[in-house]
């Protein structure tokens, strides 16, 4: 059985970034660290900072005392970070670039009168913060499917979750377009969301099985794996390597391994062992060629 990784998986430069700010946080040891929510949306990542006397909260009241006050990659409200400075916090913004633009988008379109509409999931931290910084009249819509729940609008602007897919933000704009005067749409889907769902399509369309690996709690895995299951029936979504069965490999030839923007590569290679230790013979490890 061949193994083929995807060329565009596992961490992005700005979830390597976050947790470099982090841990140079911790040692430089300016006191308390704290995070606004798990810095990134995997379980096993999340813990490793705890080990190093970096906590997680939901909220800058659970903070007594002063202390380091990390945002993490998904933005948070601005209103949050000022209450935060004015607490005597001192904070570290490791807000993605590419979700910073999605607010300036957001708040921009507001300001010049249009009707907010934001793709992608209600409640999810990314949105929460758009929401916040646009600071107007909005809804969010989850696919087309919902876009009957649209008001009347004559003008309308779009901004799209950084970790969408494209097909839904097609299928979303093909609709509005019939039931609006005025549309405006800024494509906020960053570039390394997209690269990553194009790698993981072609590979999943050329191999018997797809693995798709990081948190179940991560928006830009759980829609890789949606998109590998549209071509690909023999997709699994794992966290772990603990997660693997022998059934899986059944008459499998090739197999196609992705990986979430927050996910580590010590955690695939761990999958990648598994699979060699309950696979036939010694699996030969490539690096896919889809692009």
């Amino acid at each position: 059985m061949d193994i083929l990784l995807s060329m565009h998986s596992g961490y992005c430069y700005v979830v390597n970034r976050a947790i470099k700010m982090t841990l140079d946080a911790s040692e430089q040891r300016g006191g308390p660290i704290y995070t606004l929510g798990p810095l990134i949306h995997n379980p096993q990542v999340i813990n490793k900072p705890t080990e190093r006397g970096i906590f997680p909260v939901e909220d800058i009241h659970e903070v007594e005392g002063g202390g380091i006050i990390i945002v993490r990659c998904h933005g948070i409200d601005p209103k949050v970070i000022l209450e935060a400075k004015n607490r005597g916090l001192r904070v570290i913004d490791a807000t993605c670039p590419y979700v910073r633009k999605v607010q300036d988008k957001a708040s921009l379109l507001v300001r010049e009168g249009y009707f907010l509409v934001i793709l992608g999931e209600r409640g999810h931290p990314e949105i929460n913060g758009i929401v916040a910084c646009a600071a107007g009249e909005h809804i969010v819509l989850e696919s087309a499917d919902e876009v009957n729940n649209l008001p009347r609008r004559r003008k309308v602007g779009l901004v799209v979750q950084t970790t969408q897919s494209q097909s839904n933000l097609v299928a979303l704009v093909s609709e509005l377009i019939k039931r609006v005067g005025e549309l405006r749409v800024y494509n906020t889907i960053c570039n390394a969301t997209m690269l990553r769902q194009r790698s993981a399509l072609e590979l999943a369309r050329k191999t018997d099985l797809m693995l798709v690996v990081g948190g179940r709690n991560s928006a830009n895995t759980t829609r890789l794996a949606e998109i590998c299951k549209g071509v690909n029936a023999h997709t699994f979504h794992l966290e772990t390597a603990e997660e693997i069965e022998e059934r899986f490999f059944q008459e499998v030839g090739t197999l196609g391994i992705t990986a979430g923007a927050s996910t580590p590569d010590w955690i695939i290679e761990e999958i990648v062992q598994k699979i060699k230790v309950i696979s036939s013979g010694a699996p030969e490890l490539k690096h896919g060629r889809a692009l």
